[in-house]
């Protein structure tokens, strides 16, 4: 009983009907990206919280060996003119067997005078000291967390102590000899 009237047709034509589903399941679709949108857009930061994600610090200040703290997103930033003593203090020190996180001091700086680090111990969240000249600066004349007795170097690397790592170096950049941008 099969004859050419049985047979089907292959793609099977479009109906009026799938064209209805297919443009309503699309105003759906749009409709409800429209009504999603504001509360997506509000996951984005705020203008004030933006404001603080990078900041801009004048250097002309801040003498040969002298230590200056910022704040960048509420953490303390050690900004640390080094003299030449120091930078080759760093730099012998770039080979010790007792770097725990080993690092060159070159990695760590882009202009080696300027050392830029979160100064946050990374054994706790303390806040090493070493911003006072003859004050407690640890055995390495960088920075000494007395809460639990961690030393870091004039890098910013740790040497002695519970912490695990090394200073953390935060995203900066120059914008000019007395100017650098960190965030």
């Amino acid at each position: 009983m099969t004859g050419a009237s049985d047979e089907e047709v292959w793609p099977p034509p479009v109906e009026r009907r799938d064209f209805l589903y297919v443009a309503t399941g699309m105003m759906g679709a749009v409709g409800a990206a429209a009504a999603l949108w504001p509360f997506i857009d509000a996951m984005n930061p705020s203008a004030d919280i933006q404001a603080v994600a990078e900041i801009e610090v004048d250097l002309e200040p801040v003498e040969p060996g002298q230590r200056v703290t910022v704040t960048w997103r509420s953490q303390p930033i050690f900004i640390d003119r080094r003299t030449p003593e120091r930078i080759a203090e760093a730099r012998a020190d770039d080979d010790a067997p007792d770097l725990r996180d080993p690092a060159t001091d070159a990695s760590r700086v882009q202009r080696e005078e300027w050392l830029i680090v979160v100064g946050i111990c990374t054994h706790l969240g303390c806040v090493p000291d070493g911003q006072m000249p003859g004050g407690r600066r640890g055995d390495w004349n960088g920075w000494f967390c007395p809460c639990h007795g961690s030393h870091y170097d004039t890098s910013g690397r740790i040497r002695k102590g519970p912490a695990p790592l090394n200073l953390v170096v935060p995203p900066y950049a120059f914008l000019n000899d007395t100017t650098v941008t960190i965030g």
